[in-house]
């Protein structure tokens, strides 16, 4: 491919706010609040701040783990951060993670509240305070946390690399489509060569390791995100597919990635948790036949 020389950096970047693309409402290149909002608080000790993306999915899916598993201490209050509206940039946000980023959770069973950010670090966090989904002995431990942060390190190649050129850039270019393709391949095939020999991240024991790469690899490789699984031969990769389907078929997994999630079939939109009935009463389909029946009767009695 020839080598395109019609933008030249220059000296000193400065940010245009009107440069296109998905996300160029929400991006910019200084941190901190840009209003004023508290967080809402729910009942529960653990209160969740996020949104169903991948990276959101990783901490509702342990936490529904850890209710399966019969730990109910770990009841939460999931709420919705839209980012798509900015709420991640309210100060109440911010005091929660100074990064701006879901998901944020704050632990309130203590004397003092703590705050955890980063998807990676609440996994370890929840997975170190209940004991669960975390290896005991030693090897296994360090294999888990060695999975745990290649997820942390590789995703951003696939998810603001390669998920970003191919569908949210205002422009299809094709170097950086070639790039970040050959790279999430490539993990892809890091990931299909270890699972050959091992049914979980951790060979028999499931963990934070699958919890953490599976939103993103396994949602990839069945074509649920991005609509690349074509692109990427993603069906040749047979030993991701298989632990994916795998891991897909967990009750709390199924529960766990409609938690924050706003976009979609109504019937897998559960926007905010805040009890395990919610899952039957008030996902979005559910709440919306309500509100169409009140409509309904309101108006047969004006009639």
């Amino acid at each position: 491919m020839a080598e395109d020389n019609s933008y030249q950096p220059p000296k000193v970047w400065t940010w245009n706010a009107d440069t296109g693309g998905t996300f160029s409402k929400i991006n910019r290149p200084t941190a901190g609040a840009t209003h004023e909002a508290e967080l809402p608080i729910g009942k529960h000790p653990l209160q969740l701040y996020s949104q169903g993306t991948p990276n959101g999915q990783k901490v509702t899916i342990l936490l529904e783990e850890l209710l399966e598993a019969g730990i109910d201490e770990a009841e939460y209050d999931a709420h919705l951060i839209r980012i798509g509206d900015g709420d991640q940039f309210g100060s109440g946000f911010v005091d929660i993670n100074p990064n701006s980023k879901i998901p944020a959770l704050v632990d309130h069973s203590g004397d003092d509240p703590i705050r955890v950010f980063e998807s990676g670090a609440i996994l370890f966090y929840l997975a170190e305070k209940f004991a669960a989904f975390i290896p005991s002995a030693a090897m296994a431990r360090v294999e888990c946390l060695n999975w745990l942060f290649w997820q942390m390190g590789a995703a951003p190649y696939l998810g603001g690399g390669f998920g970003h050129f191919y569908v949210y850039a205002p422009l299809k270019i094709e170097y950086c489509i070639d790039r970040y393709t050959m790279e999430t391949k490539r993990q892809l095939d890091v990931l299909d060569r270890h699972l050959a020999s091992n049914e979980y991240m951790c060979g028999e024991e499931y963990s934070i390791a699958d919890i953490a790469i599976w939103p993103w690899y396994g949602a990839v490789q069945a074509g649920t995100v991005y609509n690349a699984a074509e692109f990427l031969d993603a069906a040749s990769y047979t030993h991701v597919g298989r632990w994916a389907k795998q891991i897909a078929s967990r009750p709390a997994v199924k529960r766990g990635r409609i938690v924050n999630r706003n976009w979609g079939p109504l019937d897998r939109q559960l926007h905010e948790r805040h009890d395990a009935s919610d899952f039957e009463l008030r996902t979005q389909d559910k709440l919306e036949e309500s509100t169409a029946n009140t409509a309904a009767e309101f108006a047969d009695q004006i009639d």
